[in-house]
């Protein structure tokens, strides 16, 4: 029975065989961390969302979405004003009152 541990091939298969079954995991978690702190491109052109009480879901992404009284693009971040029986943004808070006459409503 040889010893493969004296000759040269051996030890290089063992050292190869260590580095695998230690850095493996250590290589996986290393992915998983640096996969969770990518960030993917942001989206360009409109978005088309589901306006709730208080908040709203993106259907689709994108980065704003338009005004249904003046045509403006609103940015997602700046998005302030929607109707929830309507399912429309607004721009500010004249653009709904506008609506809100235009359907007949009372403004309060």
């Amino acid at each position: 029975m040889t010893d493969t541990r004296s000759t040269g091939t051996g030890r290089a298969s063992f050292a190869r065989l260590t580095e695998a079954l230690c850095l493996r995991p250590l290589l996986r978690t290393f992915r998983k961390v640096m996969n969770r702190f990518e960030r993917f491109p942001e989206p360009h052109g409109e978005a088309e969302l589901r306006y709730l009480d208080g908040e709203f879901r993106i259907v689709r992404p994108g980065s704003f979405v338009r005004c249904a009284v003046t045509g403006q693009s609103i940015p997602l971040d700046d998005l302030r004003y929607w109707s929830v029986d309507l399912q429309e943004a607004y721009a500010s808070p004249e653009a709904v009152q506008t609506r809100m006459q235009e359907r007949g409503r009372p403004v309060p």
